[in-house]
């Protein structure tokens, strides 16, 4: 039959197994360093029944350990230095070394230096586990505090430098996660600038534009000029809808077309006969280039419909973005309308636009018209270009 001295023993050893699965839980969910920190210090005390702890980073600038969060502790004690890093202190010494030091009694320890909070809490005894850094330099120093002389047997010092280094990855794992969601945070802003920047810019171009058609009088000139502030005022909306589904190196061309969809019907004057426009389209990574271009390209063809295409009437465009496989997709920009008709000088202009497009991704094109027009736009993909 067990002993009672054993019995106690594994039950202490699965209190601190499942508090340091309690703690692993919950730091790789939780995404502020503080409060892993704090809940650390805490589970650390309730686990080995003292009534302090503390979580010391290192700062290399000073060389020094800082009190980043702890448990017990009276106002004031959070923030402070507690001590150099280096073999005058308990915490300076297990940071050194990389090896736990325990002080069962700091009285006796006349050649320790330490912090006259101590003696505030009547601290008696103390240990040290380095908590280690996965990248780089140690994070610091995990410590506990008893105001009563402890005996910290194997398991003790075990229990402490497991729960310091899952303590070590989760404090990896929390830097990690700030650091992307700043960088994307800063991404965001620099997005949002400049798309102000490009509506600014493209605003005052159309501005220009718009006052130069009105002393052009009336005919081709004035005809000209309006195409391009109609063009203008389109790729200011391109632009803002690629901003609208990131900007990356690589862009979901499908996700970015039918964005753009949605928004091309307000860049047109009110219409007696509605056009509605669908859009049905298979997820495609491609370069933000491209992306870019292709936007121009459906953005010219959705405008040309609504143009020509549906003369004191009502009509559907469709367009549809197949993936085809790894190295092909096809776009399909089709409407209803009244299909062949001798194209206008600003339909020519257009087209051609499109042409040079298109050939600028490295696509083929194809073009019916009989019972409406249809546009087919073969796409080349290469993966391995995007990777690399």
């Amino acid at each position: 039959m067990p002993s009672e001295d054993n019995v106690r023993t594994v039950a202490k050893l699965l209190r601190q197994q499942a508090a340091l699965a309690e703690f692993g839980s919950f730091s790789f969910r939780e995404p502020n360093l503080n409060t892993i920190l704090t809940e650390a210090a805490r589970i650390c005390a309730s686990s080995l029944g003292v009534p302090f702890s503390k979580i010391c980073r290192y700062r290399a600038a000073e060389n020094d350990l800082l009190i980043e969060a702890g448990w017990g502790w009276k106002l004031g004690v959070i923030g402070r230095v507690v001590s150099k890093a280096d073999e005058s202190s308990p915490q300076g010494r297990a940071y050194i070394t990389g090896k736990p030091v325990i002080i069962r009694n700091i009285n006796t320890a006349n050649n320790l230096s330490l912090p006259a909070f101590y003696a505030d809490h009547a601290v008696v005894s103390t240990v040290d586990v380095l908590i280690p850094a996965i990248d780089g330099a140690p994070y610091g120093v995990l410590e506990i505090d008893s105001s009563q002389q402890q005996h910290y047997d194997e398991h003790d010092i075990n229990f402490l430098t497991g729960f310091a280094n899952v303590l070590g990855e989760a404090v990896a794992t929390a830097t990690r996660t700030r650091a992307l969601r700043d960088a994307l945070a800063a991404k965001d802003l620099m997005a949002e600038e400049l798309q102000h920047r490009v509506r600014n810019n493209l605003q005052i171009i159309g501005g220009m534009l718009e006052s130069y058609a009105r002393s052009a009088g009336t005919g081709e000139l004035r005809d000209g000029i309006q195409s391009i502030v109609h063009r203008v005022t389109t790729l200011a909306q391109v632009y803002d809808s690629l901003l609208g589904v990131g900007l990356s190196e690589r862009v979901d061309l499908g996700t970015y077309l039918c964005a753009l969809c949605k928004t091309l019907p307000t860049l047109q004057p009110d219409r007696i006969h509605p056009v509605t426009i669908n859009c049905h389209a298979d997820a495609v990574l491609m370069s933000l280039d491209n992306v870019a271009s292709l936007g121009m390209v459906l953005a010219e063809l959705v405008t040309n419909s609504y143009d020509h295409a549906f003369p004191e009437r009502a009509g559907t465009i469709t367009v549809t973005l197949e993936h085809n496989g790894p190295t092909r997709a096809t776009l399909v920009v089709s409407d209803n309308g009244i299909g062949h008709m001798s194209p206008t000088d600003s339909e020519r202009r257009g087209v051609g636009l499109v042409q040079r497009l298109v050939e600028i991704v490295g696509g083929t094109y194809r073009i019916r018209r009989d019972f409406g027009t249809e546009w087919t736009i073969t796409l080349p993909l290469h993966p391995e270009r995007i990777a690399a």
